[in-house]
């Protein structure tokens, strides 16, 4: 039996307890055996200026989830050419890990805009994709949320942004609730955001 890795998509600038809270709960109540944190040197959606360097972003990551035995970050995208596209990430992991299955971690607003990513169609066609539940502007039913490779897990839903998170320490707020403890720490030792 090969194992299952979900595969969660994200800049995490920084990664912040939402997002923990959301890949454990795909990794315990899921039939995911591990997530992998993908964390995406440039979105081809977001801006790039207010990012921080990736191998920050990956330190960061690996700071937050190493208590976790079931998390994992993940630096898969670093090597690819860059503006980078799930599709072609998914190709690579295949080709890279052969004794694993993949599925996509995403919220169900990433799923409203699933179509307007670069050869979606090869992705259902591919993948299973674990939709969580999100709170966001004009929301409706995703056109593919009855698709035979989308389930809907039932996980909290937690409406952090890192923007308010960025935002906020550059107000001088304090927002250590919303950081793992390790995460924070590693932003205040480094100035960052500020």
């Amino acid at each position: 039996m090969k194992k299952h890795i979900g595969l969660y998509f994200g800049t995490f600038n920084p990664i912040h307890i939402g997002h923990l809270a959301i890949a454990n709960h795909m990794a315990e109540f899921s039939d995911i055996d591990e997530v992998w944190l993908v964390v995406t040197p440039h979105n081809p959606h977001k801006k790039k200026s207010s990012l921080l360097p990736d191998y920050d972003r990956l330190e960061m990551a690996h700071r937050a989830t190493q208590t976790y035995d079931k998390l994992r970050p993940s630096d898969i995208e670093f090597g690819l050419t860059q503006p980078n596209y799930t599709v072609n990430t998914l190709a690579h992991l295949e080709e890279k890990f052969p004794e694993y299955t993949f599925a996509l971690i995403m919220g169900e607003d990433n799923l409203q805009s699933l179509p307007k990513w670069k050869n979606y169609e090869v992705i259902l066609e591919r993948y299973h994709l674990l939709v969580y539940p999100r709170v966001y502007d004009l929301k409706k039913t995703p056109a593919l949320a009855n698709h035979e490779k989308v389930t809907y897990i039932k996980a909290p839903i937690m409406e952090i942004s890192s923007t308010f998170i960025r935002n906020s320490i550059k107000e001088g707020k304090n927002i250590r609730p919303l950081l793992p403890a390790s995460a924070w720490e590693y932003i205040d030792e480094m100035g960052f955001y500020s």
